[in-house]
């Protein structure tokens, strides 16, 4: 294998970009806890509230202030039979957007992190398997924060940014390598072309995923302070048709790139081979829900094992097969 490009690197900065995304752990993991107390004392009493207005307003018999509800999401419009019983936690919503906000702090100490590594060894910052998770991380949060901006969906902010922590923590834990400098044929415009493309896709994909297991989770008729089966199947869907054609650029620019580094565009190498995979998986989803009408269980497990085999490809390749997609550097 050729020697790595030598590159002088800023110590300081690698180590303030290490910092900085200890700092992101436990930012999005403040973030999750006020998600949870908002799920579970503002929107769950919300919940109540209209369930208890609904059956109240068909003539069925009262039903206590501390009874459990179906999927009912929010108060009808005009209901002025409020009682403080029935009323969400002021603090518990308070604390739902202060979760969004640290959520937003945290997304910025994540760039900031990303950036100043960049900075540091002197090239686009994702040449190695933690770096690429840790920019994955932050493209999964934009997708959020993005998808928030248009969508009410702040009942995922818990799960997306309890999973953003596991993944930053597993990247620090096992993942992570100094600074330094890459092969060279990571020495490309190619990079900033094909592996920003194949992050960005993947942000989205893990939305749609997190989605797709709280639609397994989520029991119709049972209490719940998740919104409908419908809701977050709406969701998923949304994100993978934005993901899915990104994901195929980012399959065929890899392609372009492995025939300018390489000299062929296709070698079936493991990583190759599992990100065509996961291509023909949710390509499979796609298709059978818009020609098959697939809706539903069925089709939120075909999602999932799509999204099974993205991350079997973004990490189970480079730790359990060898290839020219070996230079990801994972610590042994």
């Amino acid at each position: 294998m050729p020697a790595p490009v030598t590159q002088a690197v800023n110590q300081s900065l690698a180590t303030l970009s290490d910092q900085l995304i200890l700092i992101t752990v436990l930012l999005y993991l403040a973030a999750m806890i006020c998600y949870a107390l908002d799920l579970a004392f503002g929107r769950a009493r919300t919940v109540v509230a209209a369930r208890r207005r609904e059956l109240v307003g068909a003539g069925g018999p009262a039903v206590p202030a501390d009874a459990t509800s179906g999927d009912t999401t929010g108060d009808a419009a005009g209901d002025t039979t409020r009682d403080s019983g029935s009323q969400p936690a002021a603090w518990a919503v308070r604390a739902g957007t202060v979760g969004v906000v640290l959520t937003w702090v945290a997304w910025a100490a994540n760039l900031a992190g990303i950036l100043t590594r960049g900075i540091a060894v002197g090239r686009w910052p994702w040449a190695n398997m933690y770096e690429f998770v840790v920019a994955i991380c932050f493209a999964a949060v934009t997708a959020f924060l993005a998808l928030l901006i248009r969508q009410p969906i702040r009942f995922l902010g818990a799960f997306v940014t309890v999973t953003a922590a596991l993944g930053l923590g597993f990247a620090v834990l096992f993942l992570h390598v100094q600074a330094g400098p890459v092969m060279p044929a990571l020495h490309s415009y190619w990079i900033a072309i094909h592996v920003t493309a194949a992050i960005v896709a993947s942000g989205l994909f893990i939305v749609a995923g997190v989605c797709a297991i709280l639609y397994l989770i989520r029991k119709d008729g049972r209490p719940s302070v998740l919104p409908s089966r419908e809701s977050l199947e709406r969701v998923a869907h949304r994100a993978i048709v934005i993901s899915f054609p990104i994901w195929t650029f980012a399959v065929i620019a890899g392609a372009l790139w492995a025939d300018r580094a390489w000299g062929r565009y296709w070698g079936w190498d493991p990583k190759e081979v599992w990100a065509f995979i996961t291509w023909v998986v949710y390509a499979a989803y796609l298709h059978a829900r818009a020609t098959a009408g697939w809706r539903g269980k069925a089709a939120m497990i075909v999602s999932l094992v799509a999204f099974g085999c993205l991350l079997f490809n973004l990490v189970g390749v480079n730790i359990f097969f060898s290839g020219l997609h070996s230079y990801a550097d994972v610590p042994k």
